[in-house]
């Protein structure tokens, strides 16, 4: 009988998590609309899905944020954010640790979300990782976004990995990107989002989520071929923290 219980609260914490999601897109549907009319009024977007969405998620499924900061970053400039990625959470708590507001660059999927996917196609920028044109579009979508003082976040595991490991090796195209683009790297660890709400169904309890945000990486005197040694280094300073947190 326990094991029944057992699985049937977390059903409910799980169906409970996609009314929070949907919820308030619905209540501020129209400002949210307004707000993503133009490009020009992206941070007005921002603010509202940090404010509005993100952190009334968190806090409805009792998950508080605890955030540690090693470095700020100074409003106005732009800027790499990188975490791993194990959660659902991952991109609301990103919402609320980031001072600046930032585009995601994620996967063309997300769109089929039902409510979520409208607003992901108009605000983030979408790529198809089996097209390699789709994938040059991004340095070029990521480009205007930067000259309009916007921070970029992906997650550079390419995914959410599977749960056994803790993280997956790290793709090139952040640093890429962050090196062509002479922006500094912000590492974030994310460490209880997979504890908290992972993609297993019948898992999942409220608490606290922590995040800490690393020194940043500058790249302004690298060079794309220095994007592997980049790559390691930012990945082992959060698989390090990650695994002392064990």
């Amino acid at each position: 009988m326990l094991p029944i219980i057992r699985n049937a609260g977390h059903a409910l914490y799980r169906i409970w998590f996609y009314v929070l999601v949907a919820a308030p897109i619905f209540v501020f549907f129209p400002f949210l609309l307004l707000a993503t009319i133009s490009e020009r009024t992206y941070s007005q977007f921002f603010w509202m899905a940090k404010n509005l969405w993100a952190k009334p998620i968190l806090y409805g499924m009792g998950c508080f944020p605890k955030i540690i900061r090693e470095q700020d970053m100074e409003k106005g400039k732009s800027y790499m954010l990188v975490a791993n990625h194990a959660s659902m959470l991952d991109i609301m708590l990103m919402l609320v640790v980031s001072k600046n507001p930032f585009v995601f660059v994620g996967k063309k999927e997300l769109v089929k979300i039902p409510v979520f996917g409208f607003f992901y196609k108009r605000v983030c920028i979408m790529v198809d990782r089996e097209d390699v044109r789709s994938r040059t579009g991004v340095y070029r979508r990521a480009q205007r976004r930067l000259d309009q003082g916007l921070s970029i976040c992906i997650f550079p595991e390419g995914g959410v990995p599977e749960e056994h490991i803790l993280l997956d090796e790290f793709k090139d195209g952040a640093f890429k990107m962050a090196i062509a683009h002479k922006i500094p790297i912000v590492p974030i660890t994310f460490y209880d989002n997979k504890k908290r709400f992972s993609f297993t169904f019948f898992s999942g309890r409220p608490g606290r989520i922590r995040a800490k945000v690393h020194h940043f990486f500058e790249t302004g005197i690298l060079a794309e071929e220095d994007k592997s040694t980049l790559r390691e280094e930012v990945r082992e300073v959060i698989l390090k923290e990650l695994t002392e947190s064990l």
